[in-house]
């Protein structure tokens, strides 16, 4: 028998699965899980990547990007939202209402509000007040992978690191902090969500890899699931959610897989310091696995033992 379970990136997906956890237990649908998890942290202003608390692109707006799926054949995706918050509804709206899989741009936004899905203003005071900051330095072009603009002296506000915490810090990377979750109920249903404003002070129309099926996020039933977090840029450059699946489908484990995909990141790109990605999986037994990057990420585990923050099972380059 499967082992039940909601897999989550990064501490603050807590809330939300202490939210969704005894339903899936009680042989709830694992995408009304991942949905509910998503949904919580898109209505958290304290969140600044993900949803109204995201951090807006280099000319002021917020954009929202979301996946779903629960297989090949069902999965839902939308990108460039401007007007609404629900995005990771608005994914399962194109899934489970139309024959396509992703919706990009404004014509999203009409979508949505065909769909019954209130507008509402996307941009924080907090966010508006991070990005005058931001705008008020000096800018120079970033020539790194995410190809956004970063300020000169890099701090809070930069899209990177947060240094002067410890590197074992989870705010180091506030930012960076893809919300992506994984549900599979006692059955042995699979769903995945995650959900995005992006890098913060992007190039305008910058997508990453959240809503790309297969680069952030994959699920197969009877093989096993992925999700990943942080610099996007790395993780398209490897197909990397489906190739975490494609490694568990030829025998690996779940942490074995996500391993085997970082360490091809390391292999094809040339990191820098504010480069931070995870990813978590989850087999078709319940079986579990997370790595990272660098030091500092952090999962959330619902099961029948409880709601807990776990550290990933390996850090690749331990000690950055």
């Amino acid at each position: 028998m499967p082992n039940p379970l909601l897999l989550g990136t990064w501490s603050f997906a807590q809330q939300g699965i202490e939210r969704a956890l005894a339903p899936l237990l009680e042989g709830g649908d694992p995408l009304d899980a991942c949905e509910l998890v998503c949904s919580t942290a898109e209505q958290d202003e304290k969140v600044d990547s993900v949803g109204y608390g995201g951090l807006p692109d280099a000319s002021g707006f917020v954009t929202l990007d979301a996946a779903v799926m629960r297989s090949p054949a069902e999965c839902g995706s939308v990108c460039c939202v401007r007007r609404h918050l629900d995005v990771t509804k608005l994914a399962r709206l194109v899934m489970e209402k139309t024959s396509h899989v992703m919706l990009a741009g404004q014509a999203v936004d009409g979508f949505a509000s065909s769909h019954g899905i209130p507008e509402r203003e996307l941009v924080s005071p907090s966010a508006r007040e991070a990005w005058l900051r931001w705008q008020s330095k000096p800018q120079v072009v970033d020539q790194s992978q995410d190809g956004g603009l970063r300020p000169r002296d890099a701090g809070t506000d930069s899209g990177g690191a947060l240094f002067g915490h410890e590197l074992n810090d989870e705010r180091r990377w506030t930012h960076h902090d893809t919300i992506g979750i994984l549900a599979m109920n006692p059955d042995g249903e699979m769903a995945g969500a995650c959900s995005t404003s992006g890098t913060p002070y992007k190039q305008p129309g910058r997508v990453g890899d959240s809503p790309i099926v297969g680069h952030g996020l994959y699920v197969e039933p009877g093989v096993g699931m992925a999700v990943g977090t942080g610099e996007g840029e790395l993780l398209m450059g490897v197909c990397g959610a489906f190739a975490t699946v494609e490694a568990m489908r030829g025998g690996a484990s779940p942490l074995e897989a996500a391993r085997e995909i970082l360490n091809r990141v390391d292999k094809h790109f040339e990191l820098e310091e504010h480069h931070q990605l995870a990813v978590i999986a989850c087999d078709a037994k319940g079986s579990m696995g997370a790595v990272a990057l660098r030091e500092g990420f952090r999962a959330v585990v619902g099961d029948a033992d409880g709601v807990r923050v776990i550290e990933p099972d390996e850090v690749l380059h331990a000690g950055t």
